[in-house]
């Protein structure tokens, strides 16, 4: 017996689709040993969040482009005898007044409506699919999975408890990402020192105040999801073309990044061009998902350094909130059938 699920992630800057077949579970969780990847991951940037930070609500432009994603999404599961989908929308939907049409859209191609998360369930989500690939015995715990999106970054902290399986032990949405701070600090195209500065004044506040709820001198590991992390990882890797292989799981040093975020941050969207690595859709705005990170890397370095403990390195993974989304709702989906 196996259940086939598909998955959708509606981010502020992209989205994303993948379809997997779960061939039973385990203690009440999903091996993935036995989960079978029908569709991998598909992305299209559509930028729905353009503009929301401001006028709080989606622009023409931006639901001309997520819909026409939408369809192209809706054909490739048709193609597939799915038993569940679940539809995923975060920061930028969050926020939109004219979420309505946006919604009503998604009922009449996929006939369901969009599940319009909160941030405490993006995290666990996020922290679900990122763990879901670690080797437990090959990294310290508790580990700080960062999902670094285009309208919020999510601080989730875990490690080890009942059973020797992953729990969370406490999660924070902070309301920065690449799309939001690049458009409210003017970040996309050479930025200025002033600008710069007032970005970190306002992203440092953010992870401050998250730091209260998320002990992040606990840390031990940390673990960056998101285009943002996985892109900035391959600047700092060399690469000219992106590869997955090669980025997913590789230990990489926080100096090195710090270096590639600032000078990614302060180039101009031309110089920003010639990064063929990093897609056309993010250039824009990933000096500023480089900055968000690298306050990120640096107040975990610096709590951590007041513990005894320096953590001086990062995971990068391509296992995030999608991973999360379909592992979650296969589960739910088998453990539903079985009763």
């Amino acid at each position: 017996m196996s259940v086939t699920v598909a998955g959708i992630d509606c981010g502020t800057n992209s989205i994303r689709l993948m379809i997997v077949r779960l061939h039973g579970i385990i203690n009440g969780g999903v091996d993935r040993d036995n989960l079978e990847i029908i569709v991998p991951r598909i992305m299209r940037v559509v930028r729905l969040g353009e503009g929301v930070d401001v006028h709080h609500e989606f622009s023409k432009e931006a639901l001309e482009r997520v819909f026409a994603a939408i369809d192209e999404f809706s054909q490739i599961i048709s193609q597939h005898k799915v038993d569940a989908i679940r539809f995923v929308a975060t920061s930028a939907t969050r926020d939109a007044r004219n979420r309505q049409e946006f919604e009503n859209y998604i009922h009449s191609k996929l006939g369901i409506y969009p599940d319009i998360i909160s941030g405490d369930e993006e995290a666990r989500l996020s922290f679900l699919g990122a763990t879901s690939v670690i080797n437990v015995s090959k990294y310290q715990s508790p580990f700080l999975v960062v999902d670094l999106g285009g309208g919020s970054t999510e601080l989730v902290l875990g490690g080890l408890g009942k059973d020797n399986c992953l729990q969370v032990k406490a999660e924070f949405s902070m309301n920065i990402g690449s799309v939001r701070m690049s458009e409210r600090h003017n970040l996309s195209d050479a930025p200025t020192q002033t600008d710069i500065d007032a970005a970190i004044v306002d992203i440092d506040k953010h992870i401050e105040h998250a730091a209260r709820v998320v002990p992040l001198a606990d840390v031990r590991t940390i673990i960056g999801v998101s285009g943002t992390v996985t892109t900035m990882t391959a600047v700092a890797l060399g690469q000219d073309v992106y590869e997955q292989n090669a980025v997913d799981g590789v230990h990489m040093p926080i100096d090195n990044v710090l270096e590639v975020d600032e000078r990614v941050l302060r180039m101009s969207r031309t110089e920003r061009d010639t990064l063929t690595v990093v897609h056309p859709g993010r250039r824009d705005v990933i000096g500023a998902g480089a900055l968000v990170w690298s306050r990120v890397l640096e107040a975990v370095r610096q709590a951590t350094a007041q513990s005894g403990f320096t953590v001086d390195s990062y995971v990068a993974s391509e296992h995030g909130l999608l991973d999360g989304i379909v592992l979650d709702l296969a589960r739910r989906t088998e453990m539903t059938r079985k009763k």
